[in-house]
């Protein structure tokens, strides 16, 4: 309970735990919070706007420093893109990114508007892509024309291409620009990272939600 104080909570809970549907805990009942103002606004309204959230560092080389405030401006662009797709409160958004910051400012943007984010490893095939995307029944996917791995760019889209040919759900694919390779596009579909993400606004009013509300799908 003094650790949860902690948080910013928009509704406090009534019950720690509730153990009478054991073994199913829920906790924190009736206790609302958004995670994303919890891991990004609080902080820049607490004055620590100007500390560094994120030190990135590229496989080639390339660095991003980011601050909070700067953090809150691209989540909270990223969560009107994801509004502005068709993307709403229990919705589920499959990320396959490479490890930039724009994976960390998409998790955070799903939570802000309380869609759950499932992330998969840019590794994996087409067919684990695919599979996971049914299952979840994502509306949208979050992917990069490539990444970089062992000092040379690898292609990311092709195995989303590949993966939502059978995936009915599949609404939009949204492309962070990484390597600038060429890649397939399919009009209406395909949308480009900083196309709708960048010229959204730096403010979103972020909605409470209920402390059992999902978060992410981790499959195994």
């Amino acid at each position: 309970v003094e650790q949860a104080h902690r948080l910013r909570w928009d509704a406090e809970w009534s019950q720690v735990l509730d153990w009478s549907d054991a073994p199913f805990a829920r906790w924190f009942v009736d206790g609302r919070l958004n995670v994303a103002v919890n891991c990004v606004d609080r902080h820049v309204d607490d004055g620590n706007g100007d500390r560094v959230a994120l030190y990135w560092e590229g496989e080639p080389g390339d660095t991003r420093t980011i601050t909070y405030a700067q953090l809150r401006d691209d989540v909270c662009r990223a969560a009107n893109a994801l509004t502005e797709l068709g993307v709403g409160t229990g919705d589920r958004v499959a990320i396959y990114l490479p490890m930039i910051p724009e994976a960390m400012v998409a998790m955070l943007a799903c939570a802000r508007i309380g869609a759950a984010h499932s992330v998969v490893f840019g590794g994996f095939s087409a067919e684990a892509l695919r599979s996971r995307i049914d299952d979840a029944q994502a509306k949208l996917v979050i992917t990069a024309d490539g990444g970089y791995r062992r000092g040379g760019a690898s292609a990311l889209k092709p195995a989303v291409d590949e993966a939502v040919e059978q995936t009915p759900t599949i609404e939009h694919v949204l492309v962070v620009r990484r390597t600038g390779q060429d890649v397939a596009w399919t009009e209406g579909r395909d949308v480009w990272w900083h196309d709708v993400v960048n010229t959204q606004p730096a403010t979103h009013a972020a909605e409470a939600f209920d402390s059992e509300h999902p978060l992410f799908i981790l499959y195994t």
